[in-house]
């Protein structure tokens, strides 16, 4: 038996993680669907089973919700004081302060404040009465229920004013939470619509416009100057500028010419580009950016998973409070009935755990979407919180540190018989075997210098990790790699002359590679590899930023390491490290530092990117792979966006436990009012609604953090 398909929709309107919850379990209940999971942080729904979009929609319809397909272009918005629902809360004021004028006027008991009052009640919680009295009779106790038995409570003792305004403060309350919950959640909702939904393609001798959904792998793209690419590519002709600020958070545009990778999404300069298309549209990076924040939001940090156990306790413990309140009392003291339960009810007002619950939610979705604008992809909440708290960084050198382009800067031939020609077409024959990042530099100098090694037979190719390679070529066997590798394999002994021109190379920060059979050596090649000019900067901001550690880690030779180590100004270096080894020093970080966060290219790190408290991965707008293991990506080769990525993290671990704080003193102190009977039900509902807005208004000032 087949399984039922699994949907996901977009949800609009969604604010309220009670309400949320709620939504969930309607869904749960429609015929033909299996099981339905919200991602309250995206506004997302997946439903398994074979439920429309109207029966979706229908589910959802206690808070207006509205469904569209996942891929479905957002429809314009109304202006927020054109919403229905916040026309009925104006006309519910307005009905409020006839009622308030007709009550002062008319101090006999008139029954037209009361009528006013009423129609107040009506308009503006019409859908908050029909959700909490069906709540109430499932005897399920959330926000709605609270509301509607104190509102019904307070008609019930005459309270009709009180009341009134309890329904339209709540209702207001609702109204900014939703406006706040999409500002907070727009910096994704913009990154949705930021590549174009169809392209010029060239089929054949035909040109035309094309849906993006339509267009296939292979398919040619034509970009014209200033326009935005729909779809990732490989530039087949022509050459250009692209602003890639959407997808690494790069300002300055990059330069990008013939077999050159571009991203959809990203703003074609002055040139005219015919694009080959390499990937369907939903496998493009900016698809998989969108894709991953949002399950990202979904994944609960640390915090939230305490505040959402402390809520399962805290309602029903608020709700035991104020029937105490409401009954003992009158029972054991013999109060006033009707004064101890207006006291029960202002206890159940200003108990709702609204500002509580959203605390944690809506600064997480803030900050990842804030992170992801500047180039910065962090997988979950977790991750977010455990950046914040990092107390050493580990960088690998090669493509972190440096720029990943090394060049061949010294090629010494030490081969009486054989002139550089045929040594370098050995070298080369064997490099064009390996994956080494320092063998593309030797086959580009081979290629520079026209030397035919496509033509050497390479038999019996093995890889010595850590170490270098060796193969058969013409019934020779060759090694080439680190210098301590003929020692080990070959028993060669290096005479002073050698050592000393490998110690210089060294000592200029430069790495040494030697080439040479079972017998003798035939040449020293040094490479060298740029470090990146915003190493430094991003070194010395994550000192000022109190970092304890930063250390490189490297396979290099020990006089590279620290040429290029003094250069990044790191604080340690440990040299010519194999893999095992990398992995080794972060687990013994760990015990010293407890927070330790790995940063390297996600492929060569990866045990050491797994094994550390948080995995940084470069260039993962290049990578899949960095997409898809590490923790944290940073989507640029630029090493900046680091000090960034921690400055907002410690920002978000401090908003939230200030708003965790204000929301739980704001109830306390509100709860004290009680006792001498001070505090209102409007005071109840003023309070629980400020310290919800407070909240989140707090949680926004995340997105004006800047690099």
């Amino acid at each position: 038996m087949a399984e039922s398909p699994l949907k996901t929709y977009r949800i609009q309107g969604l604010s309220c993680t009670n309400c949320a919850a709620k939504f969930e379990n309607n869904v749960r209940e429609l015929e033909g669907v299996k099981d339905a999971k919200i991602n309250f942080g995206a506004s997302k729904i997946s439903v398994q089973g074979s439920a429309t979009i109207e029966e979706i929609e229908k589910a959802g319809a206690f808070d207006n919700l509205k469904i569209r397909g996942e891929q479905e272009q957002v429809k314009q918005k109304e202006p927020f004081w054109k919403q229905k629902e916040n026309i009925k809360v104006v006309f519910s004021v307005i009905l409020l302060l006839i009622s308030w004028i007709l009550d002062n006027r008319y101090a006999d008991g008139s029954i037209m404040p009361v009528i006013g009052y009423a129609a107040a009640i009506i308009v503006g919680g019409y859908s908050l009465f029909v959700n909490g009295l069906k709540n109430l009779v499932r005897l399920r106790f959330d926000m709605h229920t609270l509301m509607t038995v104190a509102i019904i409570g307070a008609a019930v003792l005459g309270e009709w004013g009180e009341g009134a305004t309890v329904v339209i403060l709540f209702a207001i309350s609702e109204a900014l939470e939703k406006y706040s919950m999409d500002k907070a959640r727009n910096s994704i909702e913009s990154l949705m619509n930021i590549a174009p939904k169809e392209a010029l393609i060239r089929r054949g001798h035909h040109e035309m416009m094309v849906a993006v959904d339509e267009i296939e792998v292979g398919d040619i793209m034509i970009v014209k100057p200033g326009q935005k690419l729909a779809m990732d590519g490989r530039i087949m002709k022509g050459a250009s500028t692209l602003n890639q600020a959407a997808i690494t958070g790069e300002s300055e545009p990059v330069f990008k010419t013939v077999e050159g990778e571009v991203f959809a999404g990203t703003l074609n300069g002055e040139g005219l580009l015919e694009v080959e298309v390499t990937k369907r549209v939903e496998d493009t990076t900016i698809a998989k950016i969108i894709h991953l924040v949002e399950e990202a939001q979904a994944e609960k940090a640390p915090s939230q998973a305490f505040v959402d156990k402390f809520a399962k306790f805290y309602t029903p413990a608020i709700m035991l409070i104020a029937l105490a309140i409401a009954v003992l009392p009158p029972i054991v003291m013999n109060g006033d009935w009707s004064e101890w339960i207006y006291r029960g009810l202002a206890v159940l007002v200003v108990g709702c755990p609204c500002a509580l619950v959203i605390s944690t939610p809506i600064a997480i979705v803030t900050a990842i979407g804030n992170a992801a604008k500047h180039g910065v992809l962090i997988k979950g909440g977790v991750h977010l919180e455990e950046a914040g708290a990092l107390k050493a960084i580990a960088f690998d050198k090669t493509g972190t540190l440096t720029k990943g382009v090394p060049e061949v800067t010294d090629f010494t031939v030490l081969s009486d018989v054989l002139n550089e020609q045929d040594v370098l077409a050995i070298a080369a024959a064997l490099e064009s075997r390996s994956q080494h990042p320092l063998a593309a530099a030797i086959l580009q100098k081979a290629e520079n210098h026209d030397v035919d090694y496509h033509s050497l037979l390479v038999e019996d190719f093995t890889a010595i990790t850590g170490k270098g390679i060796k193969g058969k070529i013409n019934q020779g066997i060759y090694y080439i790699g680190k210098p301590h590798l003929f020692e080990e394999e070959a028993g060669i002994v290096f005479s002073d002359d050698v050592l000393k021109l490998i110690s210089g190379f060294q000592n200029a920060g430069k790495t040494v590679m030697v080439l040479g059979d079972q017998v003798k050596l035939l040449a020293l090649i040094a490479v060298s590899d740029e470090i990146r000019e915003s190493s430094k900067e991003a070194i010395r901001k994550l000192h000022a930023l109190g970092i304890e550690k930063t250390i490189m880690l490297t396979g290099d030779n020990i006089g590279t390491a620290k040429a290029i180590g003094a250069a990044a100004g790191v604080h340690e270096i440990e040299a010519e490290l194999l893999p095992q080894d990398k992995l080794t020093i972060i687990k013994r970080w760990k015990q010293k530092y407890d927070r330790v966060a790995m940063v390297g290219d996600g492929v060569n790190d990866a045990p050491a990117l797994a094994a550390s408290t948080v995995g940084i991965a470069m260039g993962g707008a290049g990578t899949d792979t960095a997409l898809e293991t590490a923790d944290i990506a940073l989507m640029g080769d630029d090493l900046s966006k680091l000090p960034y990525t921690i400055r907002l993290s410690r920002k978000t671990l401090k908003i939230i436990k200030q708003n965790i704080t204000f929301s739980l003193v704001i109830k306390i102190l509100a709860l004290l009012l009680i006792a001498p009977g001070w505090l209102t039900l409007w005071m109840a509902i003023f309070a629980d609604m400020g310290a919800t807005l407070l909240v989140t208004l707090n949680s926004l000032r995340l997105l004006r953090i800047k690099e």
